[in-house]
């Protein structure tokens, strides 16, 4: 399974150097020097990416191809995915701690069963981990992913418990 590790935002200098939007929890390993990577450029196509050097910039990451040599070709890939395998991920070790792509998908439901919806995606903001909840009404849910409210994740049995505060699930 592919899953994105970052995007393409722009080209940065002049020798095809660029700057990617970080999506995963471990760039030192997905970005270190000789991984493959597939981009997926914005016309649907892919090709394998090497990285040759990568480095922390603002915020981003500065990640230099083999592929990409000038300016030029790098301004083409603005807004390319970069995408990597989950089967290259070690074990995280931890019972209490997941790779984005675990939680994709999983059912979210209740203490009691109820089934509020389906996990979309992970949100990683400057105040912790989100899950992105697809409600099964429509709409979607935003859930801090902390254990007083997702107090169970069974990946194995495809769901996440939720114990939601007063409010939380609330239509807007």
């Amino acid at each position: 399974m592919d899953v994105v590790v970052g995007r393409v935002a722009k080209a940065h200098g002049i020798t095809g150097e660029l700057a990617v939007d970080v999506r995963t929890d471990s760039p030192e390993l997905r970005f270190a020097h000789g991984s493959a990577l597939i981009a997926k450029l914005r016309d649907g196509t892919s090709r394998t990416v090497t990285v040759a050097a990568a480095r922390n910039h603002s915020g981003r990451l500065l990640v230099r191809f083999e592929e990409v040599l000038t300016r030029d070709v790098a301004e083409t890939l603005r807004g390319t995915l970069l995408l990597a395998s989950t089967d290259d991920l070690p074990p995280t070790g931890d019972p209490d701690e997941f790779y984005d792509h675990e939680l994709e998908g999983l059912r979210a439901e209740l203490l009691d069963g109820t089934e509020i919806g389906k996990v979309r995606e992970i949100a990683h903001g400057p105040g912790g981990e989100l899950l992105v909840v697809d409600r099964a009404e429509g709409g979607e849910l935003l859930v801090p992913f902390v254990r007083q409210i997702v107090p169970t994740v069974d990946v194995r049995g495809g769901r996440v418990v939720l114990d939601p505060p007063e409010g939380l699930l609330d239509a807007d």
